[in-house]
């Protein structure tokens, strides 16, 4: 084999040119080190990287590789080099003497430049010490690793990104008609002029209140709960004037609006994008992929025996498991007709079948919220009351734990791959979750909306005087009924059967075995109240608060389970794959809560007895009345952006980016795939001599 596809081969003249390995830090490390003097070294590297250009710079042509000159990068600190200690220390003198050089204006700068740099260091260590739950997620990481690390990782920026929105709705929206009274201001409401449309009963409890009764308001939002804070019939209110100043609260109520749902995705996006680019860079080989589990599958975090017996068998799992993804592969290649036709056919069959189950829990959900709705127009008992507003939620609960282990059953039928098993049936399980929801509002709206004669309002009135209050009443309950089911499965079945395998000598009780701690299903419960979250701020305002507090909670209810009840399940999830998976699952989610939103906004007509939009047609209406009492030179700003002509050219330059963004991808997995050949060429090369 030829001594050139080795790649630190040396020959005669130095280090041999490979324009894609010379990139390696590595190879460059081995450069600096080799550099006898400084002067001769920075002449050295610089030709090299004018020469060399950066892995960013490439350009494919054909089976060529061009490059271009790149700027010269920033002197970094002596620690951040990869060099002995006795050449950092050469390095620090030498650069401590080129300072001294220096005067006037370089000096200043210099002098500016080191401290500015110590000071984000130290603001970057602070902001680290302060990081909610710093330690008890390193304890968690020592024990069971990474891959659980990062579901509880995930579930901190939850907790922020619910606290952040809480802070947007509640500076907004409610501080300004607290502070009020304290600022010598006066609140405009708003008056609808038909009687039949602005009648608005109170829902508090009159007389002789029962204290079962209160705690029925405070489980399901209504009575005393209804006429607060908390839900959107409170804020009927047109202005807010301010000795100086005029707050024109419906505009903020519905840009505040737009503006979470805008930060959610931009934060989701952008905490992805590092889990993305390296599942984009993963597409390995057979050979590779048992190279990187044998030689770098093993999580070095780990400090617990228990944990790392785990991790052990959980690598020989996977290894076993490739293997027989192979022979999968190997059998589906040598696949008759025949075959092939009987195992389309046994798929088919179970895909229908999967597609009745959910449409039968769909039709299941809307039944139990037309009976809800309708029962809570009758006096019942305390707990007959309790149970009929509690129904719909009830009834999504029961469908979200008995279709998986229903998809868990008869995936093993439709002979997929074992990855492939496992991704397929948690898109049937997302799909459940999230579309439960979907039509426990197309349930809500087919009673509310109305278009004939009966409804001069727009609306069914009668029945939904505040529709939006009674929206998010639902989502209310069901943010209520979700914590309260994550807290009795943890208590009355988690604990129990925990000790049930640890005190019970039954062979059934050893074959039941510990609890799982499996992180797609959890990822599941906590995205699936996130997208209620979402969807319900809107309606209920102080959600996100009582969100944050729920994933606050929840945090330790999971640590407690998890160090005390349950194991880690046999397959877990690498910290890059899982965050990229939380990530994604949290987007379709997000995805799914702009559809409601957008509907309520633009389609269905808003109450006129309570809120803050009453005297408009819809709720998106404010925003152009509000642009047009805008100078006149801002309005046609504005209205040009929203035009169609501005919309065309942004989906032009949005497409147009996209293609460069897809194009650059392809290029950077070109590049990692030749340098993964160089890689295999050299080891080959190495095991030859």
């Amino acid at each position: 084999m030829d001594h050139n596809d080795s790649v630190f081969f040396m020959g005669p003249s130095g280090p041999s040119s490979n324009l894609l390995l010379d990139q390696l830090p590595s190879y460059q490390s081995l450069l600096y080190r080799r550099k006898p003097s400084v002067a001769g070294s920075s002449r050295r590297r610089s030709g090299q990287r004018t020469r060399l250009g950066s892995s960013s710079s490439w350009k494919l042509k054909g089976e060529r590789l061009e490059e271009r000159p790149k700027v010269a990068p920033l002197q970094r600190h002596a620690r951040e080099l990869p060099l002995s200690m006795v050449e950092k220390r050469r390095h620090k003198e030498r650069h401590m003497e080129t300072e001294k050089e220096l005067v006037g204006w370089e000096q200043w700068w210099q002098g500016t430049r080191h401290s500015l740099k110590r000071l984000r260091e130290e603001g970057g260590h602070l902001l680290m010490a302060l990081q909610l739950w710093r330690t008890d997620i390193h304890v968690i990481e020592g024990m069971f690793g990474t891959g659980i690390r990062s579901y509880f990782s995930f579930l901190r920026f939850l907790v922020l990104l619910n606290f952040v929105i809480f802070l947007l709705m509640f500076g907004f929206v409610m501080l300004p008609i607290i502070a009020v009274p304290h600022a010598s201001g006066n609140i405009t409401s708003n008056l609808d002029n038909e009687k039949t449309c602005s009648d608005y009963p109170s829902t508090s409890r009159q007389g002789l209140v029962v204290f079962h009764q209160y705690i029925s308001d405070l489980l399901s939002g209504t009575g005393f709960l209804e006429e607060t804070y908390l839900f959107y019939g409170y804020y009927k209110v047109d202005s807010i004037n301010f000795p100086k100043f005029s707050y024109n609260l419906p505009l903020a109520y519905i840009l505040i609006t737009v503006a979470y749902l805008f930060l959610s995705l931009i934060w989701i996006v952008k905490r992805s994008a590092a889990g993305f680019k390296q599942n984009l860079i993963q597409d390995e080989e057979l050979f590779q992929s048992f190279c990187n589990k044998i030689f770098a599958g093993w999580d070095f975090c780990i400090t617990n025996a228990n944990a790392a017996r785990l991790k052990r068998s959980s690598l020989l799992y996977e290894l076993k498991t490739d293997l027989e993804e192979e022979r999968i592969k190997q059998k589906i290649a040598g696949r008759t007709r025949k075959e092939k036709c009987r195992i389309y056919t046994i798929r088919l069959a179970l895909n229908i079948f999967v597609v009745s189950v959910l449409a039968a829990c769909f039709y299941c959900i809307y039944r139990a919220t037309i009976y809800s709705q309708e029962s809570q127009l009758k006096h019942q008992i305390f707990i007959l009351e309790l149970l009929s507003e509690y129904l719909p939620s009830i009834v999504i609960t029961l469908g979200n734990f008995i279709t998986p282990l229903i998809f868990s059953l008869i995936i093993q039928y439709e002979d997929y791959s074992p990855a492939f098993e496992i991704r397929f049936t948690l898109m049937r399980c997302v799909f459940m979750r999230l579309a439960s929801i979907g039509v426990l509002l197309f349930s809500l709206w087919s009673q509310i909306t109305c278009r004939d004669a009966s409804c001069p309002c727009g609306y069914n009135h009668e029945l939904y005087p505040c529709w939006e209050s009674r929206v998010g009443q639902e989502m209310y309950k069901l943010m209520i009924f979700d914590f309260l089911i994550i807290g009795a499965t943890t208590l009355f079945v988690e604990f129990p059967r925990k000790l049930l395998v640890t005190h019970c000598e039954h062979g059934l009780a050893k074959w039941w075995g510990q609890q799982e701690f499996a992180i797609p299903n959890n990822v599941l419960e906590i995205v699936y109240g996130q997208t209620i979250c979402w969807i319900g701020t809107f309606y209920c305002p102080l959600l996100p608060a009582i969100s944050t507090i729920k994933y606050f909670i929840i945090f330790y209810i999971k640590k407690l389970t998890l160090i005390h009840n349950c194991r880690p399940a046999t397959r877990p999830f690498r910290a890059s794959s899982s965050n990229f998976f939380f990530l994604g699952v949290l987007l379709i989610g997000l995805t799914m809560a702009y559809i409601p939103i957008i509907a309520s906004f633009a389609q269905i007509s808003c109450s006129q007895a309570c809120g803050p939009f009453v005297g408009f047609k819809t709720s998106w209406e404010v925003v152009p009345r509000s642009v047009d009492q805008l100078p006149y030179g801002i309005t046609i700003f504005l209205k040009g952006l929203a035009s169609e002509a501005s919309a065309v050219c942004f989906f032009v330059i949005t497409c147009l980016a996209m293609f460069y963004v897809i194009a650059l991808a392809r290029a950077h997995k070109c590049v990692i795939h030749q340098l993964r050949e160089q890689l295999a060429m050299s080891l080959l090369a190495w095991i030859s001599t």
